[in-house]
């Protein structure tokens, strides 16, 4: 009889066992799911995403009308095609940081390899995302042995508001005029209409100190220690940006 009690009672402990295991092996997974949906929902591509359903959401009819042709004006021009590309040597560059120091590109290569993007100013919600994205990949791009320098045509001075304002810890370098950007032939002209909007919104022209109303594409490479372009980001619809985890990646995998 004895033997019957404590064989129920071993029984009864080892299904408890059991289902706590399973419990445990569930907790487990939801919270691996929860931090992958958490993971995505901060995504850049879904911040970006959601600044483009707020904007079809607000902006007027003709507002909506004259940034779209713009954009397929950038798709029609080919830039995207005869812009430097993955295999290219990447034009070297030196340019004056916030305090007025000279960076050099060549000078980061011999560090290691280097991630380089371009911001079109600090009035774009959507570089503004992007900026603070990347910013908080940096550490993953430096454990990768990787710098991470920004080119805008904003002028010094507004430039150096833009690295304030959202805190960035790499270089944010003035590309007045474009010269840079032109050399990586990534720089069109705005459509009148648009480039009208602009001015009247924002003066995009004192932004950038000429009145030239082009702008580069929001393109970011990764340059190796050899100057060669191993990864190429180029699109013409400005609210796509590459994906900061997905730079990591292209960095671990070279």
């Amino acid at each position: 009889m004895r033997i019957k009690v404590l064989t129920a009672i071993f029984a009864s402990c080892l299904i408890v066992s059991c289902h706590n295991g399973k419990q445990t092996q569930q907790e487990e997974n939801n919270d691996k799911a929860q931090d992958m949906k958490k993971e995505k929902s901060t995504s850049l591509k879904s911040k970006l995403e959601d600044k483009k359903t707020n904007f079809t959401l607000k902006a007027d009819d003709t507002k909506k009308r004259a940034y779209r042709e713009g954009i397929e004006s950038v798709e029609k021009s080919g830039i995207v095609k005869s812009a430097k590309q993955i295999g290219d040597k990447a034009p070297d560059f030196t340019l004056n940081n916030a305090l007025g120091e000279p960076v050099s590109l060549s000078e980061y290569l011999k560090e290691g390899k280097v991630v380089l993007t371009w911001y079109r100013g600090g009035w774009c919600p959507y570089c503004n995302l992007t900026l603070n994205a990347l910013q908080e990949e940096l550490s993953n791009f430096k454990a990768q042995g990787a710098n991470l320098i920004a080119l805008t045509p904003e002028l010094p001075d507004e430039s150096i508001s833009t690295s304030e304002k959202n805190d960035l810890a790499f270089e944010v370098l003035s590309d007045v005029g474009n010269k840079i950007a032109k050399e990586y032939g990534i720089v069109f002209e705005l459509t009148d209409e648009v480039a009208g909007m602009y001015n009247q919104s924002f003066e995009l022209n004192a932004h950038n100190g000429d009145a030239s109303n082009q702008l580069p594409l929001a393109a970011t490479y990764i340059i190796d220690e050899n100057g060669e372009i191993i990864y190429a980001f180029l699109d013409a619809d400005y609210r796509n940006r590459a994906e900061p985890s997905e730079l990591t990646s292209v960095l671990k995998n070279h």
